[in-house]
């Protein structure tokens, strides 16, 4: 996204009510048809579903400067997933029609929308060609990735630390946290990973896609 781009977006949409939630804190329920889209100012919302285990099954994590849900407001397809603070979050509240007129008249707003959702798309296909057809082994290493590259934080010496947990990679890449744990601990005894107080730090992600590639 352009920075012209996100100060259009941010200029407008906070022009709306602010709202704070809490880690945990439900914004949407499945099945229901919320009257506003939610502007992220800071923090993430996670997309997501429930299984009949009980555990969640995430399709997605928002962050900044991203709104939503869109489907909704775009089509009137109706929700089916929960939406809830995954940290602390402040966003804006703007109301459908609003959100729909801004997009209809900035077409620059409404293209980086469709480029950001074909990019998400893509990170989607290939979570979904690993879970047909690759093995636990690829199905974590390509979770890593993805979380290095959107939220990971890269330190001095190339690395980069997650500060998601064993149950959330377990939780969006369909593994149980057990065969997670498992496979973690492989990624340590081979010094590509490890797991201290403040999360998992990925040594070289470099090795982790050109592993990847075999692991199919």
């Amino acid at each position: 996204m352009s920075q012209a781009v996100a100060d259009k977006i941010h200029t407008y949409f906070s022009q709306y009510p602010e709202r704070k939630y809490p880690k945990g804190q439900i914004l949407v329920f499945a099945d229901e048809n919320p009257d506003y889209i939610f502007y992220i100012v800071q923090g993430r919302v996670r997309k997501y579903d429930v299984s009949y285990r009980g555990d969640e099954v995430i399709i997605n994590t928002f962050q900044p400067p991203s709104f939503l849900p869109m489907s909704w407001a775009l089509n009137k397809t109706p929700n089916h997933f929960f939406y809830k603070a995954e940290t602390d979050v402040t966003l804006h509240l703007v109301p459908v029609e609003d959100a729909l007129q801004f997009l209809q008249q900035n077409p620059d707003v409404a293209l980086d929308l469709l480029s950001r959702l074909y990019k998400g798309l893509e990170g989607m296909y290939g979570r979904l060609v690993h879970l047909m057809s690759g093995t636990a082994r690829s199905r974590l290493l390509y979770e890593l990735i993805i979380d290095c590259r959107r939220f990971g934080q890269q330190q001095a010496d190339g690395a980069y630390l997650l500060k998601s947990s064993e149950t959330d990679i377990a939780a969006r890449s369909g593994l149980s946290r057990e065969t997670v744990s498992r496979e973690m601990k492989k990624l340590k005894q081979e010094g590509w990973a490890e797991i201290n107080r403040t999360g998992i730090v990925v040594k070289d992600i470099s090795v982790l896609e050109n592993s990847l590639g075999t692991e199919v």
